[in-house]
This record gives C-alpha cells, sequence and structure tokens, in this order.
C-alpha cells in the first residue's frame, strides 16, 4: 500500500467512525494523559532524547486539539449553553497552555526549568480537562446541539491539522 492510499484510507476510516465532538475530545484527553505519564517515566530515567519526543507530541497534541476547540467546538457550544464565564475561562486556560507550549517549544530537554514547565503544563491541562469533562460536556449534550455533525466536522478538520 502507498502512502497516499494509506493516507486516503485512514481518512475514510475516520469519517465512517461516528463519534460526537465530545467524545472526539475525551478521546485525545486521554491520549495526551497517558503521554504525559509516559513523560513522567521518561523523567526519572533523564532520558533527555526521548523527553524532547515525547513534547513534541505532546504539543502537537495539544496545539491541534486547542485549535479545534477554539474554532468549532466552543463557538457552538457558547451558542447553545449560555455561560460565558465557563467558555471564558477555558479560553484564558488555553492562552496559558498556549504560552507554556511556546516556552518549552523554545527550551532543551537538558535545560533546568523544562520537566517543571512541562509537570506545570500537565497539571493545567488536566485540571481542564476535568472541568470540560465534568461541566462543559454534560451542558453541551444537555442542549439542542448536534455532537455527531460537529464530530464528523472537528475529526475532517483535525486530519488536515495533524497533516499539517
Amino acid at each position: 500500500m502507498t502512502a497516499t492510499q494509506s493516507a486516503t484510507t485512514r481518512k475514510t476510516t475516520t469519517l465512517k467512525v461516528k463519534k460526537d465532538a465530545s467524545k472526539l475530545l475525551t478521546d485525545d484527553h486521554n491520549k495526551v494523559k497517558k503521554i504525559f505519564k509516559e513523560f513522567e517515566e521518561l523523567s526519572k530515567k533523564s532520558d533527555a532524547k526521548g523527553k524532547e519526543e515525547l513534547v513534541a507530541q505532546i504539543c502537537k497534541e495539544l496545539t491541534v486539539h486547542a485549535q479545534l476547540e477554539e474554532e468549532i467546538f466552543y463557538p457552538a457550544v457558547r451558542a447553545a449553553i449560555n455561560d460565558d464565564d465557563l467558555m471564558n475561562e477555558a479560553m484564558v486556560e488555553h492562552a496559558e497552555a498556549k504560552d507554556l507550549i511556546a516556552q518549552i517549544q523554545s527550551m532543551a530537554a537538558s535545560d533546568s526549568m523544562y520537566d517543571a514547565k512541562v509537570t506545570v503544563l500537565s497539571e493545567n491541562i488536566i485540571h481542564h480537562v476535568e472541568e470540560e469533562e465534568t461541566e462543559m460536556f454534560p451542558k453541551a449534550k444537555k442542549s439542542d446541539m448536534d455532537l455527531e455533525k460537529l464530530g464528523l466536522e472537528m475529526a475532517k478538520r483535525k486530519e488536515a491539522l495533524m497533516e499539517d
């Protein structure tokens, strides 16, 4: 199978899977939490190269995830649930995460602050995820939003962003 055929198969497979938007985002949350745990293990072993590779993956996943939420999910949820405080807090948390990501990406794993910044990013993301999954997602599900249609739109956009 060629790379093009593989990419086409992957796209077709993803688009056939019906996931509502909250499920797609929860899957992303679980993936990133798992990668953060792997980072913790590598930190104990002082594996700088391994840490840099994992952190690059974390940063890419979080950047794409945040872009999906900001472009597609948050505007739809904001319109549907009428909770500006919750949505504004989520946007502030995204801005903080983006700032930390930029700082981390400008550092080497050997930097004395590297592990600390990744740890703080992890803690902030876990807090953010908890709020989304326990407050925002339930409100979105109770609204009249079409979460499956939104999920499909987000899956398409995510594929495009991950290819960049």
